[in-house]
C-alpha cells in the first residue's frame, strides 16, 4: 500500500486530492454528538491542505436510500472539519452534480471542500458493478488523486470505497495505516495474554469473530445482550433479557470448543435485571434488582454485568498483554446501566497491555463516559471493519489500496 508520506514527497501542489474518509458522525438534528471520526481523519486532510493539494472530502452518512435526505447532509461534519482545520471548508450540496463541479472548480491551493453525502446518489452502493463504476467514473473526474482514509467503510464494496482507486493514482492515509498497523497486531504478531471483551446486542453479529477468535485469544468476556443467549444455553433463566434462540445451537458449540481448546469463555456470574427497557432520553431513574445470572426472574430482563461480574472481569483483564475490546457490556446511555462498560474501560485503562477500542458504540461508550481517549492504546473508527478483519476477510477498500 503506497502510503500519503510517500504521495507527498512526490508532490500534491496543485493537485485535486479526493480524500475518501469517514464523516459518519451521530447527529442530534444538526448537532454533533461525538466528533471523534472528523478528529481521526484531520490530520490527512490538513497535511495535504498544508502541502498545497486542493482537497475533495467525501463520506456516507447514516443509510439515507439512495436520493437527498436532508436528516443524512453532511453539512455539519463539513462545517465541524472546519473549525479543526483552522479554515474556511467549502460544501458542495450534491455528489457529481453542478454544485460539486463548482466547489471543485473554485478551489485554490491548500483550500479544502466537502461534497454531499455519497450515499444521496444510488450508484454509490449499488450491488450492480456497471451501476457503480458509472457513479465511480463521475467522481475520478472531481480529482487528479485518491486517497483512502475512512476506515469505517473499507468493508463495504461501495463505488467510493472499491471502484474509485482503480481509476486514479491512490495512497492510504494517516488513520487507514494506522488501523492495519494496529490490527496486525491484533492477528499476526499477538502478545500474550490476549484477551477479547465483546459485547453488544445481538450474537449474529459476532459469531464470525468468536469463531476465528477460539484459535487465537486465550481469554473471551461476553456481555452485553449477547450473553443471554450463552446464558440460555447454558440451561439458564433468562427472563424477557435478548435472546436469539436460533443461535443457540452455535453458541453451545462454541462453548465447547472454548473447553477442548483451553480459551477460557466468560460469561456473567451477576446482572442488573429490570421489568423494562430504561428511557434513554429523560434517563430517569431505573427500578432494577441484582441477581445471579442463573437466577433472572421470568418477567425481567439484564441490562447490565452485576458488581461480581465486573470485578471478575477486571482481574481476567488485569494481567493481559493485548486486549481487544467491541460492544458495551450494558445499556451505558443509561446512568444506572452504565457501570458495568464503565468497569471494562478501566480495567483496559489500569491495564499494561497493549488495549485497543474497537469503535462502533465501544468507542462512543468511552466518550460519553469522559475517560481519556489517551489512555486507550488505540480506539478504532471502524467497528464493522475491525470485526471483518479479525474474522480473516478481505476488506474490499484495503485490498483497493493494495492494488
Amino acid at each position: 500500500m503506497k502510503t500519503i508520506d510517500e504521495l507527498l514527497a512526490e508532490g500534491v501542489s496543485g493537485k485535486r486530492v479526493f480524500v475518501r474518509a469517514d464523516l459518519n458522525v451521530p447527529l442530534a438534528g444538526t448537532e454533533i454528538t461525538d466528533d471523534g471520526r472528523i478528529r481521526a481523519v484531520q490530520p490527512t486532510i490538513a497535511k495535504l491542505a498544508e502541502a498545497g493539494a486542493r482537497v475533495v472530502v467525501a463520506s456516507h452518512l447514516g443509510r439515507p436510500k439512495g436520493a437527498p435526505d436532508p436528516a443524512f447532509s453532511l453539512a455539519p461534519a463539513a462545517r465541524r472539519l472546519g473549525e479543526l482545520l483552522g479554515q474556511d471548508v467549502a460544501f458542495a450540496t450534491d455528489t457529481v452534480g453542478s454544485s460539486a463541479k463548482e466547489t471543485v472548480a473554485a478551489l485554490a491551493d491548500g483550500q479544502v471542500a466537502v461534497i454531499e453525502n455519497l450515499r444521496f446518489n444510488p450508484g454509490e452502493t449499488s450491488k450492480d458493478d456497471a451501476e457503480r463504476g458509472a457513479f465511480a467514473d463521475q467522481l475520478a473526474e472531481l480529482a487528479d488523486v485518491y486517497v483512502g482514509d475512512g476506515f469505517g467503510a473499507v468493508h463495504r464494496k461501495h463505488a467510493s470505497v472499491f471502484d474509485l482507486p482503480a481509476r486514479l493514482p491512490h495512497a492510504a492515509g494517516s488513520l487507514i495505516a494506522t488501523e492495519v498497523g494496529v490490527l496486525k497486531k491484533l492477528t499476526a504478531e499477538v502478545e500474550r495474554p490476549y484477551v477479547v471483551v465483546l459485547g453488544g446486542a445481538k450474537v449474529s453479529d459476532k459469531l464470525a469473530v468468536i469463531d476465528e477468535l477460539l484459535g487465537k485469544a486465550d481469554r473471551i468476556l461476553i456481555g452485553g445482550g449477547m450473553a443471554y443467549t450463552f446464558l440460555y444455553a447454558k440451561g439458564y433463566e433468562v427472563g424477557i433479557s435478548l435472546l436469539q434462540k436460533d443461535q443457540v445451537e452455535k453458541v453451545t458449540e462454541y462453548m465447547k470448543r472454548a473447553e477442548e481448546t483451553g480459551v477460557e469463555l466468560l460469561l456473567p456470574v451477576d446482572v442488573l435485571a429490570a421489568g423494562e427497557f430504561p428511557d434513554l432520553k429523560g434517563k430517569t431513574p431505573a427500578d432494577f434488582i441484582t441477581v445471579d445470572a442463573d437466577k433472572i426472574p421470568a418477567d425481567k430482563e439484564g441490562l447490565d454485568i452485576g458488581p461480581k461480574t465486573r470485578e471478575l472481569y477486571a482481574s481476567k483483564i488485569a494481567d493481559a498483554a493485548t486486549v481487544f475490546w467491541n460492544g458495551p457490556v450494558g445499556v451505558f446511555e443509561h446512568p444506572d446501566y452504565a457501570n458495568g462498560t464503565r468497569a471494562v474501560a478501566q480495567a483496559l485503562v489500569d491495564s499494561e497491555a497493549f488495549t485497543v477500542v474497537g469503535g462502533g458504540d465501544s468507542a462512543a461508550a468511552v466518550r460519553l463516559l469522559g475517560f481519556d481517549e489517551n489512555a486507550f492504546g488505540h480506539i478504532s473508527t471502524g467497528g464493522g471493519a475491525s470485526l471483518e478483519y479479525l474474522e480473516g476477510k478481505s476488506l474490499p477498500g484495503i485490498a483497493a489500496l493494495e492494488g
